[in-house]
């Protein structure tokens, strides 16, 4: 599958290696946009408004180069719609893994692309599974300091794998970037590319 080559709105290790895993092209664009939840905004509204919002933005800055810019959000959401972002502290991430365990969540991760006057959109919702964790794993896990910059605080591809029953949905979408959504939403630009 040939795709453009294209601009990568993130700084997300996990999303470069995600879009390398595919045979995509791409540059990094680092961007900053507010990821504040508005009021009364819902979960999917959020995370599609915020990949939006960082593709725009990589766009904004392209001064010459105008190839195509991909923007990604994931958001851990609990059963009473809450979205978990990413821990400001230790603390936070502890609050984070009670509510997590022994529990099912959402994991949203909401692709975007824009190019031009025009954008695509995409959003997976997964279903995961946590196990019930001990106080001991708790500890043990923030120690590690691996879900710090983590939506959810926690890090399927590492260490937290262990804590995880099942998932129903998109993996690479729980770890940040929905690989079939994204090769559909390159699909698409390449057709509209090549009129």
């Amino acid at each position: 599958m040939k795709f453009p080559k294209v601009y990568l709105a993130s700084a997300s290790p996990r999303r470069r290696e995600l879009l390398t895993q595919i045979g995509v092209d791409f540059s990094v664009l680092n961007v900053a946009v507010d990821e504040s939840v508005l009021a009364a905004e819902t979960p999917s509204d959020y995370a599609k408004r915020i990949a939006l919002a960082k593709a725009q933005a990589g766009w904004e800055t392209l001064k010459t180069d105008y190839r195509p810019v991909i923007g990604a959000d994931t958001a851990v959401v609990l059963p009473s719609q809450q979205i978990l972002g990413k821990p400001e502290n230790l603390q936070q991430a502890e609050a984070f893994l009670l509510q997590l365990s022994a529990s099912r969540h959402q994991v949203l991760s909401a692709v975007a692309i824009v190019w031009q006057q025009q954008h695509w959109l995409s959003l997976q919702i997964s279903d995961v599974q946590f196990k019930k964790l001990s106080s001991a794993e708790i500890d043990w896990y923030l120690a590690t300091g691996e879900g710090k910059d983590k939506a959810g605080g926690y890090a399927v591809q590492g260490l937290a794998a262990m804590f995880i029953e099942n998932i129903k949905g998109s993996y690479s979408g729980v770890m940040g970037l929905p690989l079939f959504e994204t090769s559909q939403l390159l699909q698409q630009v390449n057709i509209v590319n090549e009129q």
